[in-house]
């Protein structure tokens, strides 16, 4: 049925029969992804169940092309059914390009070049885009506010923490989730955050990078997406080259709105520290209860990434109870 719909549609759009059809491998989410070829004319068939999600994805789709921003061109849409057909950028993500290009823990300078564009391009999706975005279609929620925080620290817990037995105090752990949120609340929250801003959702088209996977995105800080790069667990970046690109982001960004370099920097740390946090919940979730073994594979990155903020990052806050769960992670590494 699914296939059959797809097709339809890009017969309709194309004026083509279809001659290919192929699955793609998923996301992580309920959508299924599809390669669909007519002749020299190819499209990415999307089946979403989530009426809400496609609606999120499409609306932003057409206003960061509007923008001038690289995001696949949205081909054509059936609502009612949950599909769509979007641009074809290929099968090569920057993570896929570092990881092959990589001379062992160093970067290409081609990698190097891609990462710079993609901090360069960020702030304009988060402070241009992000002015004069649509925030009414944000799923599913419209900020990264203190329910959304909640729910990734909870996920962490649930997903994480007792999956790989790791012991904490609950109400002290709630305590400090409670402080740590507030702390975060504390940010300029008026921009587009992205949400997964990483890696695997940034395709590599003729040496260009292009954004996807954008549905998630809402209103919120500056740094978590910032944050989601630099600390994306298997891309293991090196340490100097986080530091430049975080330079870089910073300066970016000030051209485009009052961004207070100190302030920004005394928040960055609670937001990689979240964002480590609801990671590892996904790879809890998928790996320890799906059992889908290659998630399991980021979990030492993930801890890695814990160790050296504990060493290196101050927290302008008290969290006992979810200090000792990071060092407790760390030791059982």
């Amino acid at each position: 049925m699914l296939e059959r719909s797809l097709k339809a549609l890009f017969e309709s759009r194309f004026g083509k029969s279809v001659d290919g059809f192929a699955p793609l491998k998923g996301d992580g989410s309920a959508r299924k992804l599809f390669r669909l070829a007519a002749a020299s004319q190819t499209a990415i068939g999307v089946g979403g169940p989530d009426a809400m999600e496609n609606r999120a994805f499409l609306d932003f789709s057409r206003h960061f092309k509007r923008c001038g921003l690289p995001v696949p061109e949205i081909y054509a849409e059936d609502l009612d059914r949950g599909i769509y057909l979007e641009e074809d950028l290929g099968d090569m993500t920057l993570f896929q390009f570092l990881t092959t290009s990589r001379v062992g823990g160093a970067l290409s300078a081609e990698t190097l070049d891609l990462y710079r564009k993609a901090v360069g391009f960020l702030p304009r999706f988060q402070i241009d885009a992000g002015r004069t975005l649509n925030y009414d279609v944000c799923y599913p929620r419209p900020s990264f506010d203190k329910q959304s925080m909640m729910w990734d620290l909870s996920y962490f817990k649930y997903y994480f923490l007792r999956l790989a037995k790791i012991p904490f105090d609950e109400q002290a752990l709630e305590n400090d989730f409670e402080r740590f949120s507030e702390f975060l609340l504390a940010a300029d929250r008026r921009y587009f955050l992205y949400r997964d801003f990483q890696s695997r959702n940034i395709m590599i088209r003729d040496g260009e990078p292009f954004f996807i996977d954008y549905q998630g995105g809402r209103r919120g800080a500056l740094q978590y997406d910032l944050a989601s790069l630099l600390f994306d667990a298997k891309a293991d970046l090196p340490i100097e080259v986080r530091d430049e690109l975080a330079e870089r982001y910073v300066e970016a960004a000030s051209t485009l709105a009052p961004i207070d370099r100190s302030t920004f920097l005394r928040f960055f740390p609670g937001f990689v520290y979240i964002r480590i946090m609801q990671a590892m919940g996904a790879y809890g979730l998928r790996g320890f209860y799906e059992r889908k073994t290659q998630f399991l594979a980021s979990i030492p990155y993930a801890i890695r990434n814990l160790e050296y903020l504990l060493r290196t990052a101050e927290l302008s806050l008290e969290l006992p109870e979810l200090t000792q769960v990071w060092r407790r992670l760390v030791a059982s590494s």
